[in-house]
């Protein structure tokens, strides 16, 4: 099939046939379109958009355009949590464990940072040894022995999407529905999940911030998961302030081993609970929601969820716990930033806020960047919060100054101090 009647069909607002998506990331997969066709196309889906019928094809295409995994023959339930991304969102880190304490088998692929937001797998990482590019028989035996498992796409799951993920991130293409969409599921539905929560978030540090865009994206997403023979809920959650103090990968998961110890930021922890509880209801491990939160937090109070997660780290090559000196941001220099009048915290503009750890090193800018897991912020007050004038609104973590000034420039549009608000409810809607 001609590249350039598929990238003309779309570029003119046509809808793609089932044989064009499948013959498109075909030759995404085999090498044949090259990368500047690729992005063509996705900037057209980005622009013209999907219809039902045509998303539904082009998701089923990249499903299949490499292995599924099936955990069938396992004596638990499976299901796995998505978040269409944020900042300080470590939640998979303690969920997947505090699920697997309470009975369901949490088969999770992940991504790495895109644009603004931190990657899921480069905050393992940070983890001496940690290894998340497993085989696909390395991630089926985890799942298997510990319950959960934290890892990259092999190169023969969904390889279509891990071509284009890489693309979207570099050129602008994250914030599309459709785009959002498909990535989504193909992935969860080729990692073997038997049921899939979402978390649709809507604020400033959101790729589809408006509550009403999260809604479309949540039904979306909720209808063609049905299609695919997945059964699905969604959650909008808030992403106009960071989720828990912490942004940046080593001080994340810091945050979330806190979480596991049964403390940590009362938002993370009840994110967890909101999240980890639907899935424990919709694999019927528990009776509803509220049974399911109830199990979830005892899992985090008891220990056993940290166990878990101890469990998880150790099977996926992680040596302990504790930082390398590279990855350890106690041994970097800080920098204080307060407040310069008396008022309430606000996060302006979150994007600017995640914009900020790429200054310091934190994301990536282009293909093949390294990140330095060591930097970051920790907040020390809420969104809403009181202040006076001089109170220290957050604590930076930077390498020798690399990237502070310009850092401390999106800082200053990210934050500011005035009248009081009442921030956003955590979580706004379930569907």
């Amino acid at each position: 099939m001609d590249v350039r009647e598929i990238l003309a069909t779309k570029r003119d607002g046509g809808a793609l046939t089932r044989e064009q998506s499948e013959a498109f990331l075909r030759g995404c997969v085999d090498g044949s379109i090259e990368d500047f066709q690729a992005t063509a196309l996705l900037m057209a889906i980005y622009l013209r958009g999907m219809e039902p019928a045509e998303l539904r094809d082009w998701t089923e295409a990249m499903l299949h355009s490499g292995d599924t995994i099936s955990f069938a023959h396992l004596d638990r339930p499976t299901a796995d949590k998505h978040s269409t991304g944020g900042v300080g969102d470590k939640a998979s880190l303690p969920l997947a464990p505090a699920a697997a304490a309470c009975g369901v088998a949490v088969p999770m692929i992940s991504g790495r940072g895109l644009g603004h937001t931190g990657g899921t797998l480069d905050k393992l990482e940070a983890l001496p040894g940690l290894r998340t590019a497993l085989s696909e028989e390395e991630f089926c035996a985890a799942v298997e022995e510990v319950g959960a498992c934290i890892a990259a796409q092999t190169a023969d799951l969904v390889p279509a999407d891990r071509i284009l993920y890489a693309l979207r991130d570099v050129t602008g293409l994250v914030a599309s529905l459709p785009l959002i969409a498909s990535s989504i599921l193909s992935k969860k539905l080729a990692a073997g999940g038997s049921a899939l929560v979402l978390d649709v978030k809507f604020g400033s540090g959101a790729f589809l911030g408006d509550i009403e865009e999260g809604r479309e994206l949540a039904r979306t997403m909720i209808e063609l998961a049905r299609e695919m023979g997945v059964p699905a809920r969604a959650v909008q959650t808030a992403m106009d302030r960071p989720l828990g103090r912490a942004v940046g990968h080593a001080l994340e998961v810091r945050e979330s081993l806190d979480c596991l110890r049964g403390g940590g930021p009362a938002d993370l922890r009840r994110l967890v609970e909101v999240l980890a509880g639907e899935m424990l209801a919709m694999t019927g491990v528990a009776s509803d929601a509220a049974d399911g939160e109830a199990r979830i937090a005892a899992s985090l109070d008891d220990g056993s969820a940290l166990e878990r997660f101890e469990r998880m780290c150790r099977r996926q090559g992680a040596t302990g716990l504790a930082f390398e000196p590279e990855a350890d941001p106690d041994r970097l220099e800080v920098e204080e930033l307060r407040a310069d009048r008396a008022g309430h915290l606000r996060f302006e503009d979150l994007r600017e806020l995640g914009l900020a750890l790429v200054e310091l090193g934190g994301g990536r800018r282009h293909l093949g960047d390294r990140i330095d897991h060591a930097v970051g912020f920790v907040f020390h007050h809420d969104a809403g919060d009181a202040l006076q004038a001089g109170d220290v609104l957050c604590t930076i973590h930077h390498r020798s100054g690399r990237g502070l000034e310009a850092c401390r420039e999106r800082l200053a549009r990210a934050l500011s101090v005035g009248a009081p608000f009442e921030p956003a409810p955590l979580v706004l809607e379930r569907h």
